[in-house]
């Protein structure tokens, strides 16, 4: 089974090229003057006018068949077969099951979720994405059960409870089973200091690693920036933003309860703003490092600029941000997330388009 030790070892090697880059002491390294490349860019081709491959690239994704703010795209092997294959063509190695249940709707027949009153699913998608991880060679991570109730009470010690038995009867249904299981993402998300949080990730994370032998755990957080605002609601920004020395005091708070059990932090970085990415991603980093962390960015592939949610993001937006995660040393790079809003057979026709000028940036044929 995978532990801590290997699972370090084996993610620092897609950043290690970053690594070894200039001190991240204060800020990430700078960027060349862009008025410098503006004089020596030849136009006349067309494409891309930007350096090329200047970007970490996305390696994981999430998968969201259990949303409520995103349409269901009712796909069935064939399509999510073709998918993975889509994901495999630019260098993803990793899916990430986003939560194995929402409220009632869940992603497998769960014994415990259908005895609680859950509704019995038509697919049984953790094992179909268990499969396909294993047919194109990645690995695959469960997200665990979301119950609800810490978004109505904002108390996360209400989902420790549910998930000590679907920890268990995953792993004995999927884990045992197929060796693409590959770890775990703990799918409550917070932003701040939050009420249960570090007793609830320690639980959590906790009995993953005892059930799977060490197998690797992260959670993927969100930046209380600007753009931090309610889906359902039509504002864009907000005036109360956290600073960036809040949000290094109340995350160093954190990790400090968490760190011997969670193994990765993925913090989604589409509540600040783009001239914001350098200043909260290094102490990101910093944050990470000091505690032992795995320093991921959640590159968002949808963009929260605009008044219709969700839509795929501007490709210069997402390469804004790719681009900061590889100045400040990021060790790896998911996205929220591939189906919706980078594959080539998305609901939106505007994902395949994306994906086209993802691959022509990084150069991949």
């Amino acid at each position: 089974m995978a532990n801590r030790r290997d699972f370090l070892k084996t993610m620092a090697i897609g950043g290690a090229s970053a690594l070894v880059a200039p001190s991240l002491l204060s800020s990430c390294a700078s960027s060349t003057d862009s008025s410098t490349e503006a004089s020596a860019i030849d136009t006349s081709a067309g494409g891309l006018i930007v350096p090329k491959d200047n970007g970490l690239r996305i390696t994981g994704t999430f998968l969201d068949e259990i949303s409520h703010d995103i349409p269901h795209q009712n796909w069935g092997e064939k399509e999510w077969d073709q998918d993975f294959a889509y994901m495999k063509a630019i260098g993803i190695d990793t899916v990430i099951d986003i939560r194995c249940g929402y409220r009632k709707f869940i992603t497998y027949p769960s014994p415990y979720l259908l005895k609680k009153g859950c509704y019995m699913p038509s697919v049984d998608l953790i094992d179909m994405f268990c499969r396909l991880a294993q047919k194109h060679g990645m690995k695959f991570y469960l997200g665990l059960y979301d119950s609800g109730v810490y978004w109505d009470t904002k108390d996360m010690s209400h989902e420790i409870e549910d998930n000590k038995f679907v920890i268990d009867e995953v792993w004995k249904m999927y884990g045992e089973k197929y060796d693409s299981f590959g770890g775990w993402y703990l799918s409550t998300e917070i932003s701040r200091d939050t009420i249960g949080a570090v007793d609830a990730f320690h639980a959590m994370g906790k009995q993953c690693k005892d059930v799977s032998g060490g197998m690797p755990v992260f959670i993927s957080p969100w930046i209380d920036g600007k753009k931090a605002v309610s889906a359902a609601g039509a504002a864009l920004t907000k005036e109360d933003a956290v600073s960036i020395e809040a949000h290094e005091r109340e995350w160093s708070q954190i990790f400090s309860g968490i760190h011997d059990v969670v193994d990765a932090v993925a913090f989604q970085d589409g509540h600040i703003d783009y001239d914001e990415l350098d200043a909260f991603f290094s102490v990101n980093k910093k944050m990470a490092d000091k505690y032992g962390m795995q320093c991921w960015t959640n590159a968002e592939t949808f963009d929260r600029d605009m008044p219709i949610k969700f839509l795929p993001i501007k490709f210069d937006k997402l390469r804004l941000k790719l681009e900061a995660a590889k100045r400040c040393g990021y060790d790896k790079a998911i996205t929220f997330e591939f189906p919706h809003f980078l594959s080539p057979q998305s609901v939106y026709g505007a994902a395949g388009n994306l994906y086209n000028r993802y691959k022509e940036y990084f150069n991949i044929k």
